[in-house]
């Protein structure tokens, strides 16, 4: 990007605002036209601008199209993309803020309506958990409470949740990818002890629901996106610490999973797994789609250890009809395995 590329993006006053919107939070190209109350085209005109100027980042998530704002990308500034003048332009636009009446008049505006959406946004939640409470309470009921399995997580990440929660330094994760953030919750318990979090769902509906919880938490600190398991869309090595919460039972090629978790491992950089033992409920594979009846201990070690992890602590908490088990492995500095049929037959049939 040129400063002439920069400066023509900026020089339009709605382009400006949709800039400043986007520092709140991540938005729908259709919300974004409710805020601004103009037409769907023509904050289609603004986001292509902004995106071929590299400001913006789009992506289709179902039938939605979200927009994001490059202006504080922890990626970019990795690798030095320009983003001393992102940096520049955001502060910029903070400053005109503070000193442009007017603009901050605009503004104002945009964030009240803005938060007639989020609103909206929260209700949407409510309904949904409404319509799926009694398919979710009776899973919940075979296992132990969740607040104790969240505890015992941090507990094993060495995340004293009131402290890091306090100095909000990032120092206890480092990077954070939530694999199957579902509803973002470990996202949102998390959040305070890393530096940056992306949380990744091939569910639409879902991401919506961990949009709307995060929804407070910086542009700057969280990336969401649709995506599968086995193929994440992150470069190498791009995370200090990766999370399965409840979601490798999912999972017909477990070994492969890992192999791409691990891919993004930086060397050193840990995982958590967190799912059930190895159990006999064979209706969670109808009513929940449950391709794995949990793991025994032997499976998952040589499932970490097969994908480049070392395994390190492990806990067991117990429940009424279920165990939930939760396995930690450090990455390796060592060319990642390439899974095998014939190492998934043994792995998985013990």
């Amino acid at each position: 990007m040129t400063i002439g590329d920069l400066l023509r993006a900026l020089d339009d006053p709605t382009r400006l605002r949709l800039l400043r919107l986007l520092s709140r939070m991540e938005l729908a190209v259709g919300e974004l036209a409710e805020v601004l109350d103009q037409s769907q085209p023509r904050i289609s005109r603004h986001v292509r601008i902004l995106t071929e100027a590299g400001l913006a980042e789009k992506r289709k998530e179902g039938s939605w199209v979200f927009l994001r704002s490059r202006l504080h990308d922890p990626l970019d500034a990795a690798r030095g993309e320009s983003a001393a003048m992102r940096a520049a332009a955001d502060r910029l636009l903070a400053a005109a803020e503070r000193e442009d009446s007017a603009f901050a008049a605009e503004c104002a505006a945009d964030r009240q309506r803005l938060d007639t959406i989020r609103t909206a946004r929260e209700a949407s939640a409510a309904r949904y958990f409404e319509r799926h409470a009694e398919e979710w309470d009776s899973l919940r009921s075979l296992h132990i409470a969740e607040r104790e399995v969240e505890a015992e997580l941090a507990r094993l990440l060495r995340v004293g949740a009131r402290d890091d929660a306090a100095s909000g330094d990032g120092a206890s994760l480092g990077e954070l990818l939530d694999v199957g953030t579902g509803t973002g919750r470990m996202a949102e318990l998390f959040a305070p002890a890393a530096a940056h979090v992306a949380g990744i769902d091939k569910s639409p509906e879902m991401l919506r629901l961990a949009r709307t919880r995060l929804q407070n938490l910086s542009p700057a600190r969280l990336t969401l996106l649709q995506g599968d398991f086995r193929a994440l869309p992150f470069p190498d090595a791009r995370f200090d610490t990766v999370l399965f919460h409840l979601v490798l039972h999912y999972a017909q090629a477990p070994e492969d999973v890992l192999a791409e978790a691990a891919r993004v491992t930086r060397p050193g950089g840990r995982i958590a797994i967190v799912d059930f033992a190895a159990h006999r409920h064979e209706e969670l594979r109808e009513s929940h789609a449950h391709a794995r009846l949990g793991f025994t201990d032997t499976q998952m070690h040589q499932l970490l250890t097969h994908a480049g992890y070392t395994p390190a602590a492990d806990s067991t908490l117990p429940g009424k009809e279920l165990t939930v088990r939760i396995w930690t492995g450090l990455r390796d500095d060592m060319p990642l395995m390439t899974p095998t049929s014939d190492f998934s037959a043994k792995a998985m049939s013990r």
